[in-house]
């Protein structure tokens, strides 16, 4: 798989709060396959990781959100955390960042509470989802169709509930990527 990777630069957008693991891990699997990976912040500043109980380390951006266009990646992920999903759901700049993902048929991976994201920036309705189950209800309210798996898979769309999935969120993230352009996903 990693030749069909090689080339290849994913976003992971980001904020105070993310779920330490939820970037890390899934930034090593896109790494070890050759995939260039640039963390994106709201303000291009480094941020803060939430270590399931207390505050983690500081990760530095890459890029601010202002100075990046998705056409410049193949792919976009989204950590959870509660902080990191709450804020972003509130940014006008991310939420039409994520929006444009979706418009160009590029995989999208949102695990936890990040499908907070994808609901505020109107891109869940009619799709097959997991989150954490205290998102679940949202996903429905938004005309999702939730269900209780480690990882499901909708035309590009992504998504796992909790660090537990990191395996299958990442090998499920490496293989739509490999794949590329999906033409049913869709905003």
């Amino acid at each position: 798989m990693a030749q069909q990777l090689n080339g290849k630069r994913v976003a992971i957008l980001a904020t105070n709060g993310f779920e330490e693991s939820e970037l890390s891990s899934p930034r090593a699997a896109l790494q070890s396959q050759g995939v260039e990976v640039h963390v994106i912040t709201p303000d291009g500043n480094g941020i803060r990781a939430w270590a399931e109980t207390d505050w983690g380390d500081t990760y530095e951006a890459d890029k601010r959100l202002e100075d990046v266009h998705h056409a410049e990646y193949h792919g976009l992920v989204l950590p959870g955390g509660l902080f990191n999903p709450d804020t972003l759901r509130l940014n006008e700049k991310a939420l039409g960042f994520v929006r444009a993902f979706f418009e160009a048929g590029k995989p999208v991976a949102a695990i936890c509470h990040a499908p907070w994201i994808l609901i505020n920036a109107g891109v869940v309705e009619g799709r097959r989802m997991t989150s954490v189950p205290s998102v679940a209800q949202d996903l429905k309210n938004a005309g999702a169709h939730w269900s209780d798996e480690p990882v499901v898979v909708d035309s590009g769309l992504v998504t796992s509930r909790t660090p537990v999935d990191l395996d299958a969120f990442n090998g499920k993230l490496l293989e739509e990527l490999a794949e590329g352009r999906h033409r049913h996903q869709h905003a």
